[in-house]
């Protein structure tokens, strides 16, 4: 996989409004993981795409008026059956991490890249999720030189208490196994 200026090559390009600029000195060098399914457990239905572009119908679904004036985003998504979307340039700050700390340093937005899963905590990912996902690591992690394998984390463990994702159904040893075999 390939990352030009910021974009990987791979996936669609869909802008979200949902953006800025990172503060200077620009030091990309953490990866954290989510996930999301809207509606809640439901894969495959586009919603997510319209929740990251601020186009979300807030009659869609009784779930979505709760969301519906929320501006978040991440800078990509990997669907169950493998298509990324990708939604801010990696070189910019993406709305993914809210309040976060990681290793003692606050705003995890500022250095991070945030790449949303589509699933929830307790249902399996497809092997298609972890190939992608591995791949795209093995390629910020080339691109961007602060960047390792060993800086990749989840939301659950920069927010703790505040967020579970991506959950008990990720399986951490063998996607760091992937990426090493990337």
């Amino acid at each position: 996989m390939q990352i030009n200026a910021g974009l990987l090559a791979d996936a669609e390009w869909c802008p979200s409004p949902n953006y800025d600029q990172r503060p200077e000195p620009v030091d990309i060098s953490l990866l954290v993981v989510h996930n999301i399914s809207l509606p809640p457990g439901q894969f495959g239905t586009g919603c997510v795409k319209d929740f990251f572009c601020n186009e979300l119908d807030p009659s869609g679904h009784p779930f979505f008026a709760t969301i519906a004036d929320v501006r978040v985003s991440a800078h990509l998504l990997i669907e169950r059956d493998g298509r990324m979307i990708q939604f801010v340039n990696f070189n910019d700050r993406a709305w993914h991490a809210g309040q976060s700390l990681y290793d003692g340093r606050k705003r995890c937005n500022d250095f991070s890249i945030g790449i949303e899963l589509e699933g929830t905590d307790d249902q399996p990912y497809t092997p298609l999720q972890y190939q992608k996902l591995a791949e795209v690591s093995r390629a910020l992690i080339n691109a961007y030189p602060a960047m390792s394998a060993e800086r990749i984390t989840g939301h659950q463990h920069i927010a703790p208490g505040r967020k579970t994702d991506p959950g008990e159904a990720f399986d951490w040893m063998y996607f760091r196994d992937m990426v090493a075999q990337v």
